[in-house]
């Protein structure tokens, strides 16, 4: 019997792949096998629609090979004849190697040549016993509905958990990390981009990592749109701080008209020093790279700092991450100041709550992170802020 499966399908981006093959290219080549006569078509994923790219009639030995354009970013394709069908992820120009059978091609193919294809694949097969368990509680049915629905969201939830952890925290630059977060089961996707925080954060820290590694693809604008919607969708609601709130700072320590210095190394260990970004509007802001929120919390940082840097904005981020090396990883490429504190220290109180000791975060009172400080062009602190909703607002009553 013919098995159909549900694969992913993609959010909208602006503009569709070309399936032109220009120079560079990659190699999407193998078998079919028991499919004389068929025809194979290659379909580009653009995410907003699917596009034919090439297609091929299939001879007794069913070889085929597409060439496809080195992508700006990562791309994905599929192989497809009638309804069945196999995704590709293409980020280089490698030769990606395809062998499976009618009509089990979906769910029993091979691949060679590709290590991130290899995990897309493990992605589908996961999905497909996850399809598998949900429709094996449907069909045993019963008069207890809401038992069977508790049922299938704990099957859900228990796959969310699996393929966060193994997949796209795992490394979020990966092309199946991307790929995870826009499975589907029964036509809706699994990972909740606006409604679940958790799933939220996991768009956050793809959309993050695609930041960092293709600021220019058009796939990272629009992942980086999805994660900015779902933080506003599912942020925590505080009472903002009010505009008269201004940073408790020691009189000892002030300098510059209630602006205590920092003087801190960059990544390439040059000292950056608070004070000498006078003139400008700073956004002075304590963080830890490592923290579950940290993904987000760049996000909206980008967003303000792409609309404000050419007005006179400057961000200078004190990282408290223990881990220096992380650290210069997490840092790398990110357009504004970044220093590191390496004397921070992390331990857990009798409490068990993990707390940091800093001397810069001590001088400024920081308990919480982020927690960020709203300094004018005259080197004078006007606001602190500990709830990111607040942030858009209170740098733009600054311009």
């Amino acid at each position: 019997m013919k098995k159909n499966v549900l694969f992913p399908t993609f959010i909208a981006l602006l503009l569709t792949i070309s399936c032109t093959p220009h120079s560079p290219q990659a190699t999407i080549e193998g078998a079919i096998t028991e499919a004389t006569g068929k025809t194979l078509y290659l379909d580009a994923l653009g995410v907003d629609r699917v596009t034919t790219c090439d297609s091929v009639r299939l001879k007794e030995n069913g070889t085929f090979s597409f060439s496809v354009p080195r992508p700006e970013c990562y791309d994905f394709y599929r192989l497809r004849i009638g309804r069945e069908m196999i995704n590709v992820s293409v980020d280089s120009t490698e030769t990606i190697r395809i062998a499976a059978a009618l009509p089990t091609m979906s769910i029993a193919y091979q691949v060679e040549g590709s290590e991130d294809n290899l995990k897309l694949k493990e992605l589908v097969m996961k999905q497909v016993e996850l399809q598998n368990a949900v429709r094996a509680l449907v069909r045993a049915g019963g008069p207890e509905v809401g038992v069977t629905r508790h049922k299938i969201e704990d099957l859900v939830q228990q796959y969310k958990d699996s393929v966060r952890l193994q997949y796209i925290y795992a490394d979020p630059s990966k092309p199946y990390a991307y790929f995870a977060l826009f499975q589907r089961l029964g036509g809706s996707l699994i990972f909740d981009p606006v409604g679940t925080r958790d799933d939220v954060r996991a768009f956050a820290a793809v959309a993050t990592n695609l930041d960092l590694y293709y600021p220019d693809a058009i796939r990272t604008k629009n992942l980086h749109n999805i994660a900015l919607k779902g933080m506003a969708a599912t942020r925590p609601v505080r009472p903002a701080a009010p505009d008269d709130s201004i940073a408790a700072l020691l009189a000892d320590k002030v300098v510059e008209a209630s602006l205590i210095d920092i003087a801190l190394p960059d990544a390439d260990g040059a000292e950056r020093r608070l004070t000498d970004l006078k003139g400008k509007v700073v956004l002075l802001s304590f963080c830890a790279y490592a923290s579950e929120t940290s993904a987000m919390s760049i996000l909206a940082l980008r967003e303000l700092y792409n609309q404000y840097a050419p007005k006179g904005l400057e961000i200078y981020q004190v990282g408290l991450d223990d881990n220096d090396h992380y650290w210069r990883m997490a840092v790398d490429n990110l357009p504004w100041i970044c220093v590191h504190d390496a004397d921070c220290q992390w331990y857990a109180t009798r409490e068990g709550i993990l707390a940091f000791r800093s001397v810069p975060a001590s001088h400024y009172g920081v308990k919480i992170l982020p927690t960020y400080f709203l300094i004018n062009r005259e080197n004078e602190v006007v606001l602190r802020i500990e709830d990111e909703k607040a942030l858009a607002d209170a740098v733009a009553k600054l311009f």
